[in-house]
């Protein structure tokens, strides 16, 4: 490369063509939504679609080797898990100090919150919903060999505030990959 110009063009071309891009190329990233084991969450906007997104962002430099080997491993199960009641992973963006994790966004809350606003007090039929969606979700990652390992209130979203809201398990830093025996 002669020039600083040229070095430019040069990744701007290899970005192109191997698809790669930056967080904020894609998306515009908002105010807090909450914290993670290992940083915190944030609203995020796609700049074509204008979907929202979580983007939970992670800083490498406040984590072990072991840390890493968790997140890449919540990673590979988010890729693997395509259901309706366990939260959907879009992207994933990783530079030197951080990792970006794009998943669906989910206005409502935790199921923890959802519960303490209603006093912590259910319809039967209500609660029997939950928790039947809950099991369904919990059956299919067993159908994978996999075990969650840190199910609780708090690990489980509402899609949005409506009493009609649906659930999303979240928070596959702690589950394993058994396999299917």
């Amino acid at each position: 490369m002669d020039s600083e110009v040229d070095f430019k063009n040069w990744v701007q071309c290899v970005r192109k063509v191997t698809g790669y891009e930056n967080l904020t190329d894609i998306y515009d990233v908002k105010e807090k939504l909450g914290n993670g084991k290992f940083g915190l969450v944030r609203l995020g906007i796609h700049k074509k679609s204008g979907r929202k997104v979580a983007v939970k962002i992670m800083n490498k430099k406040d984590m072990t080797n072991q840390d890493l080997e968790l997140v890449r491993t919540e990673i590979e199960i988010l890729k693997i898990c395509q259901h309706p009641y366990i939260i959907r992973i879009f992207d994933v963006f990783e530079n030197i100090d951080f990792i970006y994790i794009i998943m669906e966004y989910c206005s409502g809350g935790d199921l923890f919150s959802y519960l303490e606003k209603r006093g912590f007090r259910l319809p039967e039929q209500k609660a029997a919903v939950l928790v039947h969606k809950m099991s369904v979700a919990v059956f299919y990652l067993h159908s994978y060999g996999i075990c969650h390992r840190d199910l609780k209130p708090e690990n489980i979203l509402m899609t949005d505030s409506t009493e009609d809201a649906d659930i999303r398990l979240l928070d596959f830093g702690l589950s394993k990959i058994i396999g299917p025996s």
